[in-house]
């Protein structure tokens, strides 16, 4: 979840002021709903590989099942090529020549790629350890700042409490549909549940601590950044949490919170490089993508998935540093979030309708939790906009005549 959005995001809430903190509030109660479903699910389907994917299919069937999986994947490796380039975009902070040589930049984007690639060609066991690795690197500097800036907070940054032009509700709902995207990854840890020893256990509590540990960064985080640094000055801030570690231990601090931000990204990008391997080979099982997707090497890791999933992002990495390519590719991004939304829906339905069977029984409370974690990716995703809504759609019915011609071929089979 801990990405590199969480170094930017202070400075996009700053035009709305301590209102935003409402809207965290409202995010981070969204968000562990969600995580109680995806805990849920995890020991009704405990080893099915695909999360979200395997998840829809247990409760609808195969073809809004394909729907998850092929929007989810797109959306994989559009994240992933925004996060190499968010890599090299910090790293240039120690290396300057990043940010003018292109041809430089490319080199190191794709060699982080296919490092991590690599790596996780190893198993999930090596993937686990870079990731464990980072993500004790990342939060060290994330918790520092956030708890040392308690102590340098200026109450008069927080007043008025909603510096927008717009109404109290208008503010709260644009901040938590801002903030909620710093969550997008909660569902991760199911993904991967054939390759997961005490799947029932392990998923249910890692999502759960996962989404508690990165809501106290964030919280945390957000109200020393507003409090260590001016409404006015953060929301011309490039790099919100180098200003405030400047302003609290000096000048030389910046270079560890970019120290941090380029290992926070490492790191994501290692942990959805595992995810882009695993989705598809769980439609591939199904018989819903192509067979060599499905095809593991001895580490039992879905390696023409995971290779071919990297080829995707090399080539959408490459494409950021054309200028005539640059904006339809932000675009993309922005897009590749909604489809993680569109999982949602279909989980939380889908654990109301696994719940009423006689196998599981699900109480009446769970029921309603899920129904309001429902409502709320319901929510976000119109608090996306209509644009987005739109090719939202039209991106997920692209993926029909692929699912018709891979039922004609298992028809014909």
């Amino acid at each position: 979840m801990i990405g590199s959005g969480l170094f930017m995001l202070p400075a996009a809430l700053a035009m709305y002021g301590g209102i935003s903190l409402v809207g965290w509030l409202i995010s981070s109660l969204g968000a562990f709903f969600l995580a109680l479903v995806f805990s849920w699910l995890s020991r009704m389907v405990p080893v099915a590989t695909g999360g979200p994917y395997a998840y829809t299919r247990e409760g609808f069937g195969e073809f809004p099942a394909f729907l998850v999986a092929w929007g989810y994947w797109i959306s994989i490796w559009c994240t992933n090529a925004g996060m190499a380039v968010a890599f090299v975009s910090y790293l240039s902070v120690y290396i300057p020549a990043l940010a003018r040589n292109s041809l430089l930049a490319v080199g190191t984007g794709l060699a982080a790629i296919w490092l991590l690639t690599w790596i996780n060609s190893k198993g999930i066991r090596a993937a686990g350890k870079v990731q464990l690795i980072t993500t004790l690197l990342k939060l060290t500097p994330l918790l520092g700042i956030s708890i040392a800036g308690l102590f340098f907070i200026h109450a008069g940054h927080f007043s008025p409490f909603n510096l927008s032009d717009t109404s109290d509700l208008d503010a709260i709902i644009t901040t938590t549909t801002l903030t909620f995207y710093a969550f997008m990854g909660l569902e991760c840890a199911t993904i991967p549940a054939g390759s997961i020893e005490n799947p029932e256990t392990t998923i249910s509590r890692s999502t759960l601590l996962g989404t508690g540990i990165a809501t106290l960064v964030y919280v945390l985080g957000t109200i020393s950044i507003m409090g260590v640094i001016s409404p006015g000055e953060l929301r011309n801030s490039n790099a919100p949490f180098a200003d405030a570690a400047m302003a609290i231990w000096g000048t030389q601090a910046k270079y560890w919170v970019g120290a941090g931000a380029i290992i926070s990204t490492f790191g994501a990008l290692n942990g959805w490089i595992v995810i882009q391997g695993q989705i598809p080979a769980a439609a591939a099982g199904d018989k819903l993508f192509p067979r060599i997707f499905g095809i593991t090497n001895k580490h039992e890791i879905p390696i023409f998935s995971l290779v071919i999933g990297s080829v995707l992002v090399s080539i959408l990495m490459m494409m950021n540093f054309s200028r005539t390519l640059g904006e339809t590719y932000k675009f993309i991004i922005l897009l590749s979030s909604l489809t993680s939304l569109v999982a949602f829906l279909f989980s939380t339905a889908s654990f109301v309708i696994l719940g009423r069977r006689e196998a599981y029984k699900a109480r009446a409370g769970k029921i309603a939790v899920a129904a309001v974690a429902f409502l709320f990716s319901l929510w976000a995703i119109a608090g996306s906009g209509k644009e987005i809504v739109y090719w939202g759609f039209l991106l997920l019915m692209a993926g029909i005549p692929f699912y018709v011609m891979m039922r004609l071929g298992r028809d014909k089979s």
